[in-house]
C-alpha cells in the first residue's frame, strides 16, 4: 500500500464464504497485485508468500478474511509538531491562524500535517459548508447553551479544549438526540456504557440526556480512553466504536506497536465506516464550527443554560410546573430534558430547573394550600 509517507505490504486471504463448499486436492491461487496489495485467494488450505521482506505475520480474522499485521509510516511533521509537543503552530497549513499557538494535544497531533488526512478534513469542511446550512446554526445556538459548562469539565480533567467541539458531530449538541443505534444525549451514551458511569437510565428518567450528568461522565470516559491508547486519534476512534472493537483491531492488525495518532491511520481501513471518517469529520468541525461566519453562516447569538433549581418529591406533571412557574411547557422541558414522559418520578425527591426569578413563585404557588403537587425542602 502506498502512502505518501512511506510504504507497506499488506497481504489478505480471503476465503469463499458463501454458497457450498466442494472438497478438493487442489488449490486455486489467484494472486493480484494493486498498489502494493498482494491478494490470495483460495477456498482451501493458503500457502502465505512474502516477498520484499522478512517478517513474522500475525494472521486473524475478521469476516473470513486474514491479515498480517500492519507497518506504521511515520508522519512527515516540522520538528516542533511533534506528538507530545501540544502546541499548535502559528503557520499550520490545514488550521486557521487563531488557532496558533494555542496548547491542544489533539489540534497538535503530526496527524493534521499528513497530507492525505488534510484532503480528508478539507472534504468535510466542504461538507459543513454546505449540506446542512438548513440545520446547523441550530448546532451553533445550542451550542452556546452549553459550552461554559463542558469547557469548564473539560479543564478539570486537563483534556484538550477542541473537544468542546465532540458533541457538534455527535447530536448537533441536542440533548435530547437519539441515533438509530439507540446511543441518547448530548454525548450519545448507549444504556450499558451509560450506566457503568452511573448514569441512570429507566423510563421516567434518562440522565444521558442531562447536559450536566452526561457531560461529566463524557470527560470521564474520554480520560479514561486516552490513559489507555495514548492516543487522542485513537482514543476517539474507541469513543465512537466502542474500546473493546479497538482493542480487538490493534491486537490483531498492530500487536506490540506505541500507540500513536500515526496508527489509527495505519488501521484506519479495518474500522468501521463511520469510524473511518470521525476524525477528518471532527476537526472539519472545529474548523467550521470555531468561526462560523468565515464559512457563510451567522454568528450564533449567546444564549447560557441558565436557570433556578427547585426540588420536588414525587410525581408532578410539567404542565403543572410550568404553571407554578409562569413559564411554558417547552420550556420546562427544554431545561430538564432527562425526565422523558414529562413527569417528575414518584416517591424521590429530586431537582427541577425552573427559569431564572421564577424559583420563588414555584415555591409561593404550590404554598397556598392542599390538593396541590407539593415542592420538596
Amino acid at each position: 500500500m502506498q502512502t505518501r509517507q512511506g510504504s507497506h505490504f499488506l497481504i489478505s486471504l480471503e476465503y469463499a464464504t458463501s454458497g457450498p463448499q466442494k472438497a478438493s486436492n487442489t488449490e486455486r491461487v489467484q494472486p493480484s497485485i494493486n498498489s502494493g496489495e498482494v491478494t490470495v485467494r483460495s477456498p482451501g488450505l493458503v500457502l502465505i508468500l512474502i516477498a520484499g521482506f522478512v517478517g513474522v505475520v500475525t494472521n486473524a480474522f475478521i469476516d473470513g478474511t486474514a491479515f498480517m499485521a500492519v507497518e506504521v509510516d511515520e508522519v512527515v511533521a516540522p520538528a516542533d509538531a511533534a506528538q507530545g509537543h501540544g502546541i499548535v503552530r502559528v503557520d499550520h497549513p490545514l488550521l486557521p491562524g487563531r488557532f496558533g499557538g494555542l496548547e491542544d494535544e489533539l489540534l497538535a497531533s503530526p496527524m493534521l500535517w499528513h497530507p492525505e488526512f488534510q484532503d480528508e478534513v478539507e472534504r468535510w469542511v466542504r461538507f459543513w459548508e454546505t449540506a446542512p446550512k438548513q440545520w446547523f446554526p441550530s448546532y451553533l445556538d445550542r451550542m452556546t447553551w452549553f459550552e461554559g459548562m463542558v469547557d469548564a469539565r473539560l479543564a478539570e480533567h486537563g483534556l484538550p479544549w477542541s473537544l468542546r467541539y465532540l458533541p457538534v458531530i455527535e447530536s448537533g449538541y441536542s440533548p435530547s438526540a437519539v441515533s438509530s443505534a439507540s446511543a441518547v444525549g448530548l454525548w450519545q451514551f448507549m444504556a450499558p456504557t451509560a450506566r457503568d458511569f452511573g448514569i441512570e437510565v429507566t423510563r421516567y428518567v434518562d440522565d444521558r440526556r442531562d447536559p450536566f450528568e452526561s457531560t461529566a461522565a463524557a470527560t470521564q470516559f474520554l480520560d479514561d480512553l486516552h490513559k489507555e491508547f495514548g492516543s487522542w486519534f485513537l482514543a476517539l476512534a474507541a469513543y465512537n466504536a466502542g474500546p473493546h472493537r479497538i482493542r480487538q483491531i490493534l491486537r490483531r492488525y498492530a500487536p506490540n506497536t506505541e500507540m500513536t495518532d500515526a496508527l489509527y491511520w495505519s488501521v484506519r481501513k479495518f474500522l468501521p465506516k463511520e469510524t473511518r471518517e470521525y476524525m477528518p469529520n471532527l476537526i472539519a468541525a472545529i474548523i467550521v464550527a470555531s468561526d462560523p461566519v468565515a464559512h457563510g453562516y451567522a454568528a450564533p447569538e449567546s444564549r447560557p443554560f441558565v436557570f433556578d433549581r427547585v426540588p420536588v418529591v414525587g410525581r408532578i406533571t410539567f404542565d403543572a410546573v410550568a404553571l407554578a412557574a409562569g413559564t411554558s411547557r417547552e420550556e420546562i422541558e427544554r431545561l430538564n430534558p432527562e425526565y422523558v414522559e414529562g413527569v417528575t418520578p414518584d416517591k424521590r425527591e429530586v431537582d427541577l430547573r425552573v427559569p431564572v426569578g421564577q424559583g420563588r413563585s414555584f415555591r409561593e404557588y404550590f404554598a397556598e394550600g392542599p390538593g396541590r403537587d407539593r415542592p420538596g425542602r
